[in-house]
């Protein structure tokens, strides 16, 4: 599965929280480089915020209809696995 296609309407939000420079965050980063366009491609209504401060846990949030929100860490996580972790977190 990838992140070339529409995700489920009941998602209302996707935040990705990252270190700038951090190595505990370079996986997250590649992804970020990777994956954000075709993201935006194929849910242009969809927020999908990047937050980068230094020393900031990597971690994705996403937030589904009625306020639920679910998370995953990905603090030293390589950029394939980055992947797979969203993807599971979405389908949830």
């Amino acid at each position: 599965m990838s992140f070339a296609k529409a995700f489920s309407p009941a998602l209302r939000e996707i935040r990705i929280l990252c270190s700038q420079t951090g190595p505990a965050s370079a996986g997250t980063r590649q992804f970020i480089q990777n994956n954000y366009l075709t993201i935006k491609q194929h849910n242009p209504d969809l927020p999908v915020l990047i937050r980068e401060a230094t020393g900031t846990p990597a971690r994705v949030f996403a937030r589904f209809e009625k306020g639920q929100e679910k998370h995953v860490e990905l603090e030293n996580v390589p950029a394939k696995d980055v992947e797979s972790q969203i993807l599971k977190l979405l389908q949830a």
